[in-house]
């Protein structure tokens, strides 16, 4: 099978948006600061090991269905649609709902895209399940970080 341009823009919007979220999570990885730290830090870790996995396959996904991925530092800047990461330290409150939007900004865009891409593809798609699962599941645990009851 060879992917449509609509395929593949697809599947080019999941990519940026995933490398741009290992490159956030990485950041907030490096320079969270304050009351449960190591935890944050940790799981900081989970979700750029789970980011760079998933462009990873998306990218290679796109090679499989002849399509050309473009993960170049230009391109991923240019075409994300996730908000940009603050510079600096940044203490845990404010890491965990900002790395909560990122990650729901990520799983926003696979869900905006899977129905053309199913309709296309539903091997693709079945992709796009696993990397919303994750990354839903990642938002509601580190957002849990700030619940109250």
């Amino acid at each position: 099978m060879k992917a449509s341009a609509t395929l593949a823009s697809n599947l080019q919007k999941a990519l940026v948006d995933l490398i741009e979220l290992h490159l956030q999570a990485k950041q907030a990885h490096w320079n969270v600061v304050g009351h449960n730290f190591r935890d944050l830090h940790l799981q900081l870790d989970e979700i750029v090991d789970s980011s760079r996995e998933f462009a990873d396959s998306a990218a290679e996904r796109m090679r499989a269905l002849h399509a050309v991925p473009d993960g170049r530092t230009a391109t991923v800047a240019a075409t994300t649609l996730l908000k940009p990461f603050p510079e600096g330290l940044a203490n845990t409150k404010d890491v965990v709902d900002l790395i909560g939007d990122r990650l729901d900004q990520a799983a926003g865009t696979m869900r905006d895209i899977h129905d053309e891409v199913d309709a296309e593809d539903p091997t693709t798609a079945d992709l796009l399940h696993q990397y919303i699962e994750k990354l839903e599941q990642y938002s509601w645990m580190v957002r849990s970080e700030n619940t109250t009851v």
